[in-house]
């Protein structure tokens, strides 16, 4: 399946996007004057929904920065190659991307291993690299991986307010269903710090394999000893398959998915029943209807809520971190147009109040989307809202 053609918005860049462009005058210190199309470059898996939302969140906000005519006669222009979540693929693309000297940087999609087994390509071609994946790794450690960022909730934050949530309500013991792959494992191990600070007994853990479909003897495995809670490490799909598995099972007691299993708004109606009053960690997005536009931030997130649901009919969580990605770069590009190594140095120290929420870029941290952006959801009805 190949991402689709999109159409032109005619909508403008938010607030935020403005006044991250404004004021900007560095010259270009490289190629790409005035009048280049400039490009950014997505390596993507064209089979993923995950990725799917990820390609059409950025072709869209690319209309959006090209319609505020921040960017002067540039424009920006997205390029997607698709990686098949194969790292042999994904260097490929990142070579011919790098090889390009219209691409001003890269945004890669929901693959860790696309990222972390090309680590040296990226450094030696100093191509600028915005991972959206859902692993840490792929920013850690930042001594390794001066080209590489990432925009996405940390294991340890999303670990810390989940079991902040446990607290609270006073869940003695848990049991974790995980992924093993880089996200997983490093999840789980966030998770286990937390739950061991927090003096919550940890009696089972079990892995699936990141593309099983059936995972029934997994989950049955957990709820058999009949934990307070059920965490749930693992994408949207098998997130949705777990807690129906669980329920199957006659589990009755909590279940909470982690940011990765975020996905659309709307919940899909062959999990709804099974997911219902199930807590995940996430940014307020999937639930902005929720939301009080009392910032200008807060605005611009409902503005671009709107924007992705009018375009495309429904909202995907993740739709935020290419959005955001998209405005790294072009904050950087308005600056000094293709010039990589001084995009590379921007985006290292950018801060602002993003679709996301809050993002801090440093030297010391590529990750920088901060522990305040996130918080818990409710599934209720067929779709997320903030819990209460």
């Amino acid at each position: 399946m190949r991402l689709p053609r999109l159409a032109t918005a005619s909508v403008v860049a938010s607030t935020l996007l403005v006044a991250g462009l404004a004021g900007c005058t560095s010259d270009d210190g490289g190629s790409g004057g005035d009048g280049d199309t400039i490009v950014i470059g997505a390596d993507l898996n064209n089979s993923s929904s995950v990725d799917l939302a990820y390609g059409r969140a950025l072709q869209l906000r690319i209309e959006q920065v090209n319609a505020s005519g921040r960017l002067g006669k540039r424009k920006l222009a997205l390029r997607t190659q698709d990686n098949r979540s194969d790292p042999k693929a994904s260097l490929s693309n990142l070579t011919r991307f790098a090889d390009d000297p219209s691409v001003a940087a890269v945004v890669t999609g929901s693959c860790d291993l696309c990222v972390v087994e090309n680590v040296k390509t990226i450094n030696d071609r100093k191509l600028p690299t915005i991972a959206l994946a859902a692993s840490d790794e792929v920013a850690q450690p930042v001594s390794e991986r001066p080209y590489i960022f990432k925009i996405g909730p940390n294991s340890s934050d999303s670990a810390a307010t989940l079991v902040a949530e446990l607290r609270r309500i006073q869940v003695p013991d848990v049991a974790v269903l995980y992924t093993d792959d880089y996200y997983g494992r490093g999840a789980d191990k966030a998770l286990d710090a937390e739950l061991l600070k927090a003096g919550i007994d940890h009696p089972a853990a079990r892995s699936v394999k990141p593309a099983a479909t059936d995972i029934t003897q997994a989950v049955g495995t957990l709820t058999d000893t009949e934990p307070g809670a059920l965490i749930v490490l693992a994408s949207p799909d098998q997130a949705a398959l777990a807690a129906s598995s669980a329920r199957s099972d006659g589990f009755k007691g909590r279940i909470y998915f982690d940011a990765a299993a975020a996905s659309d708004m709307f919940i899909p109606i062959s999990a709804a029943a099974a997911t219902n009053n199930t807590t995940m960690v996430f940014t307020q997005i999937l639930a902005i209807d929720d939301v009080i536009a009392t910032t200008p931030a807060k605005a611009s997130r409902k503005q671009w809520f709107r924007d992705y649901v009018s375009r495309y009919g429904s909202y995907s969580g993740v739709a935020s971190f290419a959005a955001d990605a998209a405005d790294l770069i072009a904050a950087a590009v308005a600056r000094v147009g293709v010039n990589r190594d001084q995009i590379r140095q921007i985006i290292e120290t950018s801060q602002v109040d993003g679709i996301s929420g809050p993002i801090r870029l440093t030297p010391a941290n590529h990750s920088g989307l901060m522990p305040q952006a996130l918080t818990l959801l409710v599934a209720r009805a067929g779709r997320w809202r903030l819990a209460s």
